[in-house]
């Protein structure tokens, strides 16, 4: 039998084909909408974090011009006349505004070129090199310590809500947040260096020597520098997670006898950490300057130990570009730590 349409009568599948290509579209639009708004959120961290760094460089380099500090005068000495200094200045380019200065030291740091020392004529990138792997290895021990610290620490006490792990929990992050680094330094030193000799209490030996002997040698100093913000993230911690243990998801699992630890760890604990990750881009900027104090306790020759002594000294562009790098790495780290907590208030969502 053959089958006759009429004119203008569309079968079946023919019908059904536009409505098929209009739906392939909406799909293909509504996955283009999440990377959208990915790239316009990493574009906007990433303006914002190059608005902070071209700020904070130029307070930086204000600090320095308004120091009063002359090379000339303190290189050529007393008796020097005044055509004398003047000479010098211009050699090191101090007689051009002050504008026209900064502008050529920030174009030549992003090309890596931090200038040279007034006193020791020594490339400031060189002085650099040589002591940032000290303070990269101390402010990585110190995160880790933090992080591993104060993760094991609040999770304890939120699933021990109430009971004597939580309150121990919530008296040693009080006490940690009040005492110095410094001084806990101090007495870590008098503990594992005189009453029990654990561990070296100055010194730095690098990993390309002895792997052993530069872990051994970073235990002190990380461990100083990271209880404020270990005490710091097991509260936070500890507070999320107890808010998100009573949300209706968990009891969901709860009631299909998923295990406590699963709970916890794969559904409760991705949900909990944004508030933890809050806590540590807090701290970021105090591991950086608390590692200054921390390196001269400890005699280890990082780059707060060389902004010390150069500060002292009066040696404007070493302190510059030490300030310059700490700045470099504090505004990375927040836009690290900003895309984690994004991603991380991404999951709660869609948990939810």
């Amino acid at each position: 039998m053959t089958v006759v349409t009429e004119p203008g009568t569309e079968t079946g599948p023919a019908a059904g084909a536009a409505p098929a290509t209009r739906s392939d579209a909406g799909r293909a639009a509504s996955a283009r909408h999440p990377l959208l708004r990915v790239a316009g959120r990493v574009l906007a961290t990433a303006a914002t974090a190059a608005t902070v760094f071209v700020i904070a460089t130029f307070a930086t380099f204000a600090l320095g011009a308004a120091s009063g500090s002359n090379p000339a005068a303190v290189a050529l000495g007393e008796v020097a006349t005044q055509a004398d200094i003047d000479r010098l200045n211009h050699v090191f380019g101090l007689d051009r505004p002050f504008l026209v200065r900064y502008l050529d030291w920030l174009g030549s740091a992003l090309t890596g070129d931090l200038g040279t020392s007034w006193f020791t004529t020594i490339p400031v990138s060189t002085s650099i090199a040589q002591a940032f792997p000290v303070s990269l290895s101390i402010a990585t021990g110190a995160t880790l310590c933090a992080l591993v610290g104060g993760s094991a620490l609040g999770i304890l006490a939120a699933v021990n809500r109430g009971g004597i792990v939580d309150r121990v929990v919530t008296v040693l992050s009080s006490i940690a947040t009040t005492v110095p680094a410094f001084v806990v330094a101090i007495a870590l030193i008098l503990l594992f260096g005189h009453a029990i000799p654990l561990f070296p209490v100055a010194g730095y030996v690098p990993p390309t020597k002895d792997v052993g002997a530069w872990l051994t040698c970073l235990v002190l100093p990380s461990v100083a520098l990271s209880l404020d913000a270990g005490a710091d993230i097991a509260r936070q911690l500890r507070t999320s997670l107890v808010g998100a243990l009573t949300e209706n998801y968990v009891i969901g699992a709860r009631v299909h006898g998923l295990s406590p630890a699963r709970i916890v760890f794969r559904h409760a604990l991705p949900n909990a950490t944004a508030p933890a990750l809050s806590a540590l881009g807090v701290h970021v900027p105090r591991l950086v300057g608390g590692a200054v104090i921390t390196e001269v306790i400890f005699g280890m020759p990082g780059l707060g130990r060389l902004a010390n002594t150069s500060a002292l000294q009066g040696d404007v562009p070493v302190v510059q570009g030490v300030l310059l790098v700490a700045i470099a790495v504090v505004v990375v780290s927040g836009v690290v730590i900003n895309l984690a907590i994004r991603r991380s208030t991404g999951t709660r969502r869609n948990a939810a």
